[in-house]
């Protein structure tokens, strides 16, 4: 039952897939809206299902559908493994996905391409649930390949617009770089120990006498590569802004739900791999810190709402490696879950937002919208108190989690962590104020068409915004049912719950008021002083560095796209036609011999007894002289 039960939790959404590709357009958008929903609901409860059995038994359910590849001693499984981890993961995967997939019924319908959409929509659905499940990392790769192909079919869904293109081989191409390195680190992983699968991968190295922890070491470090290239870490974070491209459900469903959290996934399941490399673990930590302060900086001074959620996942994705590079495994997807509530609601409030002012996403000419945009003001503003870290929102719990273990462990990054936080709080409340807050600053068109959207895109924000309020409850700091939960994954012994005394309790106040004080500055700028972002022609100094994200893409285009180009005009221009002339050359030798050799067939008998004679005498006289 379970080996059926798993593989309609895996098909149901390439079967909706199959029928919105093969069948969509004929049957008409609101049913291939709802099929393709359907079928990810049906993911949804059999994860529900399952979650409901592993929790009473506390065992993970192994299934092995076939063997797939055996090479001497190497041997591969195609098959299933459902435990805390894949099952958490499925859980906001699908069920998240559903809400995403009932928002674009209404976001999308009048798109001509709607059901190719809910194809394309449920295909990453399925790559992503291929990816957690897998019980090996060949598995995982098909899902990790899978998911980068949908990203790219998904952001440049609006293939008319060249920006968006360009958008989408941004993403793929950077994705295929870290891409190297995982397949890099798998098969340095099967070749010290013959194996990929998780469980006989972690029994081989605890039983390892003579482990070569150098070469581990770097198996470790290319993993992670793959890990920064899927969850947007530097350098191969440039992608993720642009990725907001696509059409909004897009943007929620990679930044909250899917595609960026398989890097964290990647690194949680091989934790006792990491575990033996502490300065790889290092280097995580590091990373993760510089790319929340560097992403968080830069999200100060965007203007396009959808701009701005970007950044931001991509210096909340800093602090879960941040936790993952101090082996807080436990913590890191705490984040994850939380960030996934407040994310997608964002992402879709700003969507609803986009949806009314018919495709504005600039936010110098929005504001005032919560007075005719009640439910995705108050959904807006739950999530953007959480992502702020303000008590007794979901981010508050995940967020000083982390801080609290960098500040045990490394209180320069928890420095660094924290200011990040309080950029957090000032920047989603600067997006708060200029949108919802204030007189209406767009076209008198656009104010004269304001309303709230329609029931299907404002309940997915319902949904997910008491998610984002009351999400945190799984991991109170002192009774955690998440830290529980997974205790049985960690090769570690299971972070101790926080026994508060003054240094707790003075953290959490300095992560509490650190986020009121970027609120309150959000809040004398752009409330107060009724502030309002400058055009891009006049922004100047330090701003418009900012602005323009550090000119790492320009940089990137000079090192890396303009040298590759020149290198292939190089070759162009100069080898391939110096090897043209070449071959060209021996053509020209080859045809000027064939046609003279032709002259030598002329039909006549008489030449030929003569040729034959003299080849004859010339045999007898090399073996003549030969003796």
């Amino acid at each position: 039952m379970n080996t059926n039960l798993a593989l309609l939790l895996l098909l149901a959404p390439f079967l909706g897939f199959l029928f919105n590709i093969f069948f969509g357009k004929s049957i008409g958008k609101t049913a291939s809206g709802v099929i393709g929903t359907l079928t990810v609901v049906v993911s949804f409860a059999v994860t529900l299902y399952f979650f409901g059995q592993i929790s009473t038994s506390k065992e993970p359910i192994q299934i092995q559908l076939f063997d797939w590849i055996q090479i001497s001693n190497f041997k591969v499984d195609f098959g299933f493994l459902l435990d805390q981890l894949s099952i958490l993961w499925l859980l906001f995967v699908t069920g998240i996905g559903s809400l995403i997939h009932i928002y674009s019924i209404s976001y999308m319908h009048d798109d001509e391409n709607m059901a190719k959409f809910f194809a394309y929509l449920n295909l990453f659905i399925f790559f992503m649930v291929t990816l957690v499940i897998g019980s090996n990392l060949l598995v995982l790769f098909i899902g990790w390949e899978g998911v980068g192909l949908c990203s790219y079919l998904l952001i440049g869904f609006w293939h008319k617009n060249q920006d968006f293109n360009d958008a989408a081989k941004k993403a793929f191409i950077m994705n295929r770089i870290g891409d190297l390195g995982l397949l890099i680190g798998i098969f340095i992983l099967g070749s010290m120990f013959s194996t990929l699968d998780y469980a006989t991968l972690k029994t081989a190295i605890a039983g390892s006498a003579n482990l070569d922890i150098s070469l581990l070491s770097l198996a470790a470090f290319c993993l992670f590569i793959g890990a920064c290239g899927k969850s947007a870490q530097i350098p191969l974070y440039t992608w993720l802004p642009d990725a907001m491209a696509g059409p909004t459900p897009v943007s929620a469903l990679i930044h909250a739900a899917t595609m960026v959290t398989a890097g964290i996934f990647m690194i949680t399941r091989l934790n006792f791999v990491f575990d033996l490399a502490p300065d790889v673990q290092n280097i995580i930590a590091i990373v993760g810190a510089v790319t929340s302060l560097v992403a968080a900086t830069i999200a100060l001074v965007q203007t396009d709402i959808k701009k701005v959620l970007a950044y931001s996942t991509v210096s909340q994705l800093g602090l879960m490696f941040l936790a993952l590079g101090l082996g807080a495994y436990e913590v890191a997807v705490f984040h994850v879950i939380t960030h996934a509530f407040f994310k997608a609601c964002l992402f879709l409030g700003s969507g609803s937002v986009i949806h009314a002012l018919h495709g504005e996403q600039d936010m110098r000419k929005m504001g005032g919208l919560k007075k005719v945009m009640g439910i995705t003001f108050v959904a807006f503003l739950l999530s953007s108190l959480a992502i702020s870290g303000i008590p007794p929102f979901s981010g508050f719990f995940s967020k000083d989690e982390i801080l609290m273990v960098a500040f045990e462990h490394n209180k320069v990054l928890w420095f660094i962590a924290s200011l990040a936080s309080l950029l957090t709080a000032f920047y989603m409340f600067r997006l708060l104020y200029l949108t919802f807050f204030k007189e209406f600053r767009g076209t008198a068109e656009q104010k004269s068409h304001l309303h709230e959207s329609p029931a299907l895109i404002t309940f997915p924000l319902i949904v997910l915004a008491i998610l984002a309020t009351v999400g945190g409850l799984i991991s109170l700091p002192t009774n955690s049912w998440l830290n529980g939960y997974l205790s049985p994954l960690f090769s570690k012994a299971e972070h101790e719950a926080h026994h508060f005394g003054t240094t707790e309790y003075s953290l959490m106040a300095i992560a509490v008021i650190a986020g009121f004080v970027g609120i309150g500055v959000a809040y004398a700028k752009y409330i107060k002083q009724n502030q309002v972002p400058a055009e891009d022609a006049e922004i100047t100094g330090f701003s418009k560095v900012l602005y323009n994200k550090y000119y790492v893409d320009e940089i990137y285009n000079v090192v890396f796209v303009n040298s590759i180009n020149g290198l292939s005009k190089f070759f162009r221009d100069y080898v391939e036609t110096t090897l043209s002339s070449v071959f060209f050359g021996l053509e020209k030798v080859t045809n000027e011999l064939g046609y003279q050799g032709k002259k030598l067939q002329s039909g006549s008998i008489g030449f030929y007894l003569f040729a034959f004679v003299i080849g004859l005498c010339a045999i007898i006289t090399y073996l003549f002289l030969a003796q």
